[in-house]
């Protein structure tokens, strides 16, 4: 189908520039973009909700990601229900088996985080996919009571402290029920990118994310709620008002996990901010890679962007990634080394064959050049794949990754 063209296009495109994972959309409105006995079918797959696209999307991606070496992180919506309350909504919608836990806010309608059964609901969606699909993480961004609308208010009831405590319940709940089921499952958030207007000192904000969207996300960081924070940086570097780079120390000085900054790629040139030129973007993953606490990673919003080379963008990553990278390790979830994969080399004419034998608990291969006095990562490949061949080299070296990102000693082989 086109669908599945489009997966796998993209998957390409995203090798092909040395990206490790994708963040893919699974819920955006109470709904599945894979197959649910919870909630109904998307109606972003075929244009009606409910209606099944005669695939499991979700299945697909996975699938396919991990044929690649990319990761597939499951994008979760936890609340809101319909983002215009106008679409129509199949039978099956939580707006219509519960309207009792669903509120109408402007043109929006929203289950209410205050309800504890709307959290609970929310959490069985996740925990459904945690346990029946092969994902690498879950990931939910910054919608967690709707943005604010000018003179309206939300409709429970409830102060800004009482909203803060149903979240950070929810998202500690989440944290740990997510890693009872699947530790090695990664758990991330991607909040608004300013904590609270004024912090650090010169920032400037027009939203509240603290007050108005019950966002405590400095909270999560420092409780350790999260595997990773994504905290969505889509400013300039300048002015100093909403500085990536001013925002991104901040950020990082805040937790002991990983700060990884949404970049936002897909503003290149763009209605949003037209005279954003592609430099911008290359300049702020260079500040990503020295800012705070050697945490080198970020997340580009979104593949929009890189498929259409908005901008020469990908022309421009080709010259920033220039080997592919795996995905951090959790030394907080686990810091046992995999063992090495049986390794034999071959050299044939230009080319050097590797065969390897993965031991259990391995799930990837990374294979290491030297080529003269200078060691390059060439390829990081599913550990089943079993062989791989690269250009022939003065000496190789084969390491396993296992699921947490834990790398084993490298198996070093000469070649002659």
């Amino acid at each position: 189908s086109s669908q599945k063209a489009e997966a796998r296009g993209l998957l390409d495109k995203l090798v092909s520039l040395k990206m490790n994972s994708v963040i893919l959309q699974v819920r955006p409105n109470a709904d599945a973009l894979y197959a649910s006995e919870i909630e109904p079918w998307s109606p972003w797959l075929t244009g009606t909700m409910g209606k099944s696209p005669g695939y499991d999307p979700l299945s697909y991606w996975i699938e396919q990601g991990h044929a690649r070496g990319i990761e597939i992180h499951a994008w979760f919506n936890p609340f809101r229900a319909l983002s215009n309350a106008s679409h129509s909504c199949s039978a099956g919608h939580i707006s219509r088996t519960r309207p009792d836990l669903v509120m109408r806010y402007g043109s929006m309608l929203w289950c209410d985080p205050s309800n504890p059964e709307t959290r609970s609901k929310a959490l069985a969606v996740i925990l459904d996919v945690v346990r029946r699909y092969d994902i690498d993480g879950v990931h939910l961004d910054d919608y967690f009571y709707p943005y604010p609308t000018a003179g309206l208010k939300f409709p429970d009831g409830k102060s800004s402290a009482q909203r803060r405590s149903a979240v950070d319940s929810f998202v500690s709940q989440l944290y740990s029920s997510v890693k009872k089921q699947k530790a090695w499952v990664r758990v991330g958030i991607s909040p608004f990118g300013i904590w609270r207007p004024g912090v650090p000192a010169g920032i400037e904000a027009g939203v509240d994310a603290y007050e108005d969207l019950a966002g405590d996300s400095r909270k999560w960081l420092k409780s350790g709620w999260v595997d990773y924070l994504a905290p969505q940086l889509y400013w300039r570097i300048s002015p100093q008002k909403q500085s990536f780079p001013a925002l991104l120390e901040w950020w990082r000085g805040q937790g002991t996990r990983p700060v990884w900054p949404g970049i936002a790629t897909t503003r290149i040139q763009s209605s949003d901010d037209p005279g954003r030129p592609t430099s911008e973007i290359i300049n702020q993953i260079g500040l990503s890679r020295k800012i705070g606490r050697n945490w080198v990673g970020h997340i580009h919003w979104s593949a929009k962007g890189l498929m259409t080379n908005q901008g020469g963008i990908g022309t421009a990553l080709a010259g920033t990634y220039t080997q592919p990278v795996a995905v951090p390790p959790m030394p907080w979830i686990s810091k046992s080394p995999p063992p090495q994969a049986k390794v034999s080399a071959s050299a044939t004419g230009a080319e050097t064959r590797i065969r390897w034998i993965p031991p259990a608990g391995v799930s990837k291969i990374a294979i290491q050049a030297r080529y003269g006095g200078a060691w390059r990562t060439i390829m990081i490949v599913p550990a089943a794949a079993g062989a791989a061949c690269l250009p022939k080299s003065d000496a190789i070296a084969v390491s396993s990754l296992d699921r947490y990102g834990n790398s084993s000693q490298p198996k070093v082989l000469g070649i002659h």
